[in-house]
């Protein structure tokens, strides 16, 4: 495990076990954009040899997260998850624009797998019976219709065969109900109780999401489009999104609404408008609104 010249952060035992590499950090501006230079300059990725491997790239601290669109990403030392999670995939994959879609949905699915594990792990259980786990289209972890975390999928050409993948993940771990920064958004404490030190859950967390990421994009990377009819049953049973009337802002700054009707193949949403037209969105900010 490297840790920063401060060396503060506590040890992480079982993501260092279960991860190819560990990088720890007390502060950072960002992990996705310290995984974003470390693929840019070899320091991850430089040997072919390694493609596949995962290096987990973890932080107390966040001076300058972001998630989707630009947004900041806020996080308080020692309440949150921030962990980035660095791989190499085959270009061929990432670049089929059939299939790449499905990208942050399998690491949103992965996040749900290792929630849930480690709520089992600790011991914990639901505050209250409607406490359920869900995916909001497209990268969105929601608990009890709030949002509990977000995934940031970026990606970093480099060669004609190979493409860095980044899936950097936050999630609220110990914030207090008066700390969360929107009434729309939650802590996991606030829905399980008890929970361990919010550095545990984190450690436990990270090794979860760190096999369950190392398994599905192993399948994702064997057979593409046969694995992403799976992810799209599963998301269907586990989206917060679908027949809800939803407000999509669009990437050139439109905005429509109407409901969401489907899932397609390629991971874009579809939504019916009020006049009962179908559109298609591949890109862009989708809230519930109801």
């Amino acid at each position: 495990m490297e840790f920063d010249k401060q060396g503060t952060i506590p040890r992480m035992p079982r993501t260092e076990q279960e991860s190819d590499r560990l990088i720890a950090l007390a502060e950072v501006d960002s992990t996705n954009t310290l995984a974003g230079e470390m693929l840019a300059d070899g320091r991850i990725g430089g040997d072919p040899a390694d493609d596949g491997k995962i290096t987990v790239i973890a932080a107390d601290y966040q001076t300058g997260g972001h998630g989707r669109l630009g947004r900041a990403w806020v996080n308080r030392p020692g309440e949150s998850f921030t962990v980035s999670f660095v791989t190499v995939m085959p270009r061929q994959v990432v670049a089929d624009e059939t299939v790449n879609g499905w990208l942050p949905t399998l690491a949103g699915l992965a996040s749900l797998d290792a929630i849930r594990s480690t709520v089992r792990a600790c011991g914990a259980s639901p505050r209250r019976q409607d406490c359920s786990l869900a995916i909001k289209w497209p990268n969105d972890i929601f608990c009890h219709g709030l949002k509990l975390g977000g995934i940031l999928v970026q990606l970093v050409p480099l060669d004609t065969q190979r493409v860095g993948v980044i899936i950097g993940i936050g999630i609220n771990l110990a914030l207090r109900a008066e700390s969360l920064p929107t009434p729309q958004s939650t802590s996991l404490q606030l829905h399980v109780d008890p929970l361990p030190d919010a550095q545990v859950v984190r450690d436990m967390l990270a090794a979860d999401l760190t096999a369950g990421l190392r398994n599905r994009i192993a399948q994702f990377v064997q057979d593409s489009h046969g694995y992403a009819g799976q992810l799209l049953d599963e998301t269907e049973r586990l989206s917060w999104t679908l027949g809800r009337r939803v407000q999509a802002r669009l990437v050139g700054g439109d905005a429509l609404e109407g409901r969401a009707v489907r899932i397609n193949p390629d991971a874009s949403l579809a939504i019916v408008d009020d006049d009962g037209a179908k559109h298609t969105v591949t890109t862009g900010d989708v809230g519930v609104l109801a």
